[in-house]
């Protein structure tokens, strides 16, 4: 029996806007109105704006929806961008806000590496997050200067490898076959969302091959050391509160191999002055397409809190 293809309770429309030299894809649902703080929902490490569908569509209120595919992800160009950093992101959305929000808050969604951008950038522009919400945006393991010899060497062995066309996207014979991998890396995807996710996470090529929707730039290796110190700095200045949710099955012993553990992101997030940590059962890393409708409420439960004045 063939499954039937996911139905979209709630239609999304395009926009495209200039951004730091690339033109960014913005997919929005919902209409602004002056009583709604918009709701920002952003995606992580090879992944697109349209993976929020299942989420949006579990919303019980009427919400001004904005989420975009970053740089080099999705239908958003990587404007010629060989390598991709942190702070690029941290100003992508700044600007993207300024264009959507100006000079209002918003309520601010980040899932992994997402989640790590938004943690960020709510401490660098504290007045522009009303209320905050991380999915599994743990960070990464500390460091130590002594590796930055080494990581700048790797860094530009990388670029190399990248130039010389070794560094590329997969393609798929199918969308069958792009769906088949989605479910792959996420055993909990069902056909009909993983069929639907298939036309949005990856895109014809002139060979008629389906090849991902992420520049292969992404898999090189960030230059600079992550700084533990400088998060630390950066978490106590959120002013907005935080609800951090995690998956129950835990992907951080299979990615960090004890170097990064569960109990040390619990311990850096007490940085965080108003942050509380919940969990979505029956879910692993992609809870926004294990448990949209469980998650969806959680999201709309700690937004209609009342803020402390």
């Amino acid at each position: 029996m063939i499954a039937r293809m996911y139905q979209v309770k709630k239609t999304s429309r395009s926009e495209f806007i200039p951004i730091r030299n690339t033109i960014y894809h913005v997919q929005l649902w919902g209409k602004p109105a002056a009583d709604k703080t918009p709701l920002v929902l952003v995606h992580g490490w090879m992944d697109v704006a349209a993976s929020y569908q299942f989420v949006v569509d579990a919303l019980a209120e009427d919400h001004f929806v904005i989420a975009p595919d970053w740089r080099g992800y999705g239908q958003t160009p990587s404007a010629g961008a060989d390598n991709f950093w942190f702070p690029d992101y941290l100003a992508d959305l700044d600007f993207l806000l300024d264009h959507y929000a100006p000079g209002q808050s918003v309520n601010l969604v980040g899932h992994s590496m997402g989640g790590n951008v938004v943690m960020l950038y709510a401490g660098v522009r504290p007045e522009r997050i009303r209320r905050l919400v991380n999915l599994e945006g743990f960070g990464m393991p500390a460091t130590i200067p002594a590796q930055a010899p080494g990581r700048y060497a790797r860094w530009m062995d990388e670029l190399k490898r990248l130039h010389q066309g070794e560094l590329t996207m997969h393609s798929y014979d199918s969308l069958d076959g792009v769906a088949r991998r989605l479910m792959k890396t996420n055993p909990r995807l069902p056909q009909d969302k993983a069929d639907w996710l298939a036309r949005r996470w990856a895109a014809p090529n002139e060979q008629g091959q389906w090849v991902v929707q992420g520049d292969p730039a992404h898999k090189i290796s960030n230059a600079q050391l992550y700084r533990v110190d400088e998060v630390h700095e950066i978490y106590k200045r959120i002013t907005a509160p935080v609800l951090a949710v995690e998956a129950s099955d835990n992907s951080l012993d299979l990615w960090w191999k004890g170097t990064f553990t569960l109990e040390q992101y619990h311990e850096r997030i007490k940085a965080v002055p108003d942050v509380r940590v919940t969990r979505v059962e029956n879910a692993g890393h992609m809870m926004h397409h294990d448990q949209p409708e469980v998650l969806a409420g959680m999201i709309e439960d700690f937004l209609r809190e009342k803020i402390a004045p």
